[in-house]
């Protein structure tokens, strides 16, 4: 299975100020890029704090959420568009491939990135660097100890001064 990990950045390097940071600071360039993106693969993988920081299941596609508690949200749940799951990063894999899906979005937030980083379970980075300076907050991969190689496949102007960077994982 696929898995892109998809996420907007400013240029100094942060996606977000912190845990809750509402990703409205991302120019509408991006979104759209996001969801036509999103909706492409069928599939977006979250964490619990950045699906709470959208505040809503992003319509037409399965919104796969990572939680440690996942009992906590079983009256949200609707299957097939908002799942909460507690496993790890291969356990999700696993998950998504018994439903015939042969790719993914990973959507953030550093911690979920990181888990699925350190596992190698990550083929391609779709970046939108955002022309934002926040100088502190949050990395990628929330400050994790990793060395991962990768390979620039293309980069497009989203329009609204944002720049989409694609790169393929060096296993």
């Amino acid at each position: 299975m696929k898995i892109i990990l998809m996420m907007a950045m400013t240029v100094d390097g942060i996606v977000a100020k912190n845990s809750f940071h509402n990703a409205d600071w991302t120019s509408k360039a991006d979104k759209i890029a996001f969801i036509a993106e999103t909706k492409k693969h069928g599939a977006i993988i979250m964490g619990q704090n950045t699906f709470i920081a959208i505040g809503r299941p992003l319509p037409n596609r399965l919104n796969f959420i990572l939680s440690l508690e996942p009992e906590k949200y079983k009256e949200k749940e609707i299957p097939g568009v908002l799942e909460f799951f507690k496993g790890s990063p291969q356990e999700v894999i696993s998950a998504l491939k018994k439903r015939n899906f042969q790719t993914a979005i990973l959507g953030g937030g550093p911690y979920t990135n990181a888990s699925f980083l350190k596992a190698g379970l990550v083929d391609e980075m779709l970046i939108t660097v955002e022309p934002r300076l926040f100088g502190n907050g949050m990395t990628f991969a929330k400050g994790e100890d990793l060395d991962i190689k990768l390979e620039f496949i293309n980069a497009t102007p989203l329009g609204d001064s944002a720049l989409q960077i694609r790169y393929k994982i060096i296993k």
